[in-house]
């Protein structure tokens, strides 16, 4: 029997039961096409799936308001069992189920969080919705309740010690919800390539943070049409240079594979073999500063075949021993 790999992985049936109705890119079978295809080749077996609850909302309080939490929940319970509305006046959808599902993703990531930081497992990729790196303190939007990214890393500071923690958001967005939080905060390093302009509007480079944090955000947007090539400059010229000045006690990465060339909803074009050199990459530093940990958490991704083939490349790589 081959041994199993030290990557965990966080998934719950229960994930699929935010409903954002017909025609929402952001839908319960992005999760089932990963499983699906992870099952289909064989990685499934090699996972270490963790055992997950829901988060007490102590711990969603860690980023979000009371405020905030309140009109999730009140939201949710309004909605008929086979219904669904909008906590915002864009996209972000929700069904009667929605605010138990996303305390239980935030729930994932602190089962991942626990997992790693304690030497369990080297480092894990959290399989949940709805996503995150849109919300910010007071404020859902973009298909995100609670910042599950955020929640991780204030998780990790208060329980396990953890100084520096980096975030890296390669999602084809850029990750508002995950900046504001962060923006004034020298304790965790918040980076994004993002299409730019594009949704939700920030991202600029100018966009560095301020105070105490300031230096501390690293925005590089990338034009429509940017390749494989480009982004492979941007995290030799850009990120690895901060990283290792940095040097990140734990790294976070927001995963969101809607980059992809085949995805509706952006003009990227990288391939699921792009993000496997990218996770390449940040494993290398990992190695070097963080005693291996990351904890990876999916974000967008909305064609299924390129989003399960890029999960897949993506496992590889933190798979290997």
């Amino acid at each position: 029997m081959p041994t199993k790999s030290k990557t965990g992985f966080v998934y719950h049936d229960q994930f699929l039961l935010h409903h954002t109705g017909i025609g929402h890119p952001e839908k319960p079978e992005r999760l089932k096409a990963i499983v699906s295809h992870l099952q289909t080749t064989g990685l499934w077996n090699n996972l270490q799936h963790l055992f997950i609850d829901s988060a007490p909302t102590e711990t969603i309080r860690l980023v979000h308001s009371s405020q905030h939490i309140k009109f999730v929940k009140d939201r949710c319970d309004q909605i008929g069992e086979s219904g669904t509305g909008f906590l915002d006046q864009g996209d972000t959808t929700v069904s009667s189920n929605s605010y138990d599902v996303a305390l239980l993703a935030a729930g994932g990531v602190i089962a991942a969080v626990d997992a790693v930081c304690s030497g369990v497992l080297t480092n894990a990729f959290c399989a949940i919705r709805p996503p995150g790196h849109h919300a910010e303190t007071n404020t859902p939007m973009g298909f995100c309740l609670f910042n599950n990214v955020a929640i991780a890393a204030r998780y990790a500071q208060n329980k396990f010690n953890v100084r520096n923690v980096a975030i890296i958001d390669w999602d084809v967005h850029h990750g508002n919800g995950t900046q504001e939080i962060f923006y004034n905060d020298p304790s965790v390093f918040y980076i994004s390539t993002h299409q730019y302009p594009f949704y939700p509007g920030t991202g600029a480079r100018s966009e560095r943070g301020s105070g105490k944090g300031e230096g501390f955000t690293l925005n590089c947007p990338m034009k429509a049409g940017s390749s494989e090539a480009d982004y492979l400059q941007t995290f030799k010229n850009e990120i690895v240079p901060v990283l290792n000045t940095y040097r990140p006690e734990l790294i976070l990465i927001s995963a969101g594979f809607d980059a992809h060339l085949d995805d509706p909803l952006a003009n990227i074009n990288l391939t699921e073999n792009s993000f496997g050199i990218f996770t390449e990459i940040l494993s290398e530093a990992a190695a070097k500063y963080s005693d291996k940990k990351i904890v990876s958490i999916l974000e967008g991704g909305y064609n299924l075949n390129a989003l399960s083939k890029s999960v897949q490349k993506h496992l590889e790589i933190l798979m290997k021993p």
